[in-house]
């Protein structure tokens, strides 16, 4: 009896990590370039935009350059694996900051400015229809657990609740299917909201998504200071 058991679920694990896996390819090419403007909508309407291009390249390097706001201009962001780090000009070091803070003050946190491949961090505890229920690898995943539904046909996200603690932290939603050209069509809009902000929302609009290759030293606290040389 345990050995049909076993017959039965190993199947199903692997065709619902495949799955989560086909959804990392089809959000994101191997190594690539994109433009993201963020927006922060307060309870009052009151809004404050920040424009960003980032390259990504493999499951887990990612860096992000701020273009817009002026008085944000050359920041940057770098994530290695779990660790991120901050680069102000003017200041010697990069400074390493949590997943979990928000260096744009807005819903979207560090880690969903600069998000990894889901498989990345992320295990498949069940399916259920077009309903994926992942659980975080190790304790260093901002998420605890992430309840994702899922367009089956297109293998993209739709809506995400992200939870931490058995509380729900957040709600991510994919919208604006988009073709990218190259092969890529994704969602271009991410917006999230939590009820733990009541009141503020943040959306996320991604443009000009292509594949580019990218050197590893590209991905290094050094070369952070002139990723702007880079941006064709």
């Amino acid at each position: 009896m345990k050995k049909l058991l076993l017959a039965v679920l190993i199947p199903v694990f692997l065709l619902a990590s495949n799955i989560l896996e086909e959804i990392d390819k089809n959000l994101n090419p191997t190594s690539f370039e994109a433009y993201k403007k963020l927006i922060n909508i307060e309870p009052d309407g009151s809004k404050k935009e920040f424009l960003m291009w980032m390259i990504k390249k493999d499951k887990d390097k990612i860096a992000n350059l701020f273009l817009k706001p002026a008085t944000d201009n050359g920041r940057a962001l770098l994530r290695l694996g779990d660790n991120m780090w901050l680069y102000i000009p003017g200041i010697a070091k990069p400074l390493r900051v949590a997943s979990a803070q928000s260096v744009t003050g807005g819903v979207f946190n560090n880690s969903d400015i600069l998000r990894v491949d889901y498989a990345v961090e992320y295990d498949i505890e069940k399916q259920e229809g077009d309903t994926l229920y992942l659980k975080a690898k190790n304790e260093d995943v901002t998420y605890e657990k992430i309840v994702m539904k899922i367009d089956l046909k297109r293998k993209l996200p739709i809506k995400l609740d992200c939870y931490a603690g058995g509380i729900l932290i957040k709600t991510i939603e994919y919208a604006k299917i988009t073709d990218f050209g190259n092969g890529i069509v994704r969602p271009a809009v991410m917006q999230t909201t939590s009820p733990l902000q009541k009141g503020y929302k943040s959306i996320m609009i991604w443009a000009k998504i292509k594949p580019r290759i990218l050197k590893d030293e590209y991905f290094t606290l050094e070369f952070m200071p002139h990723l702007n040389e880079i941006r064709k």
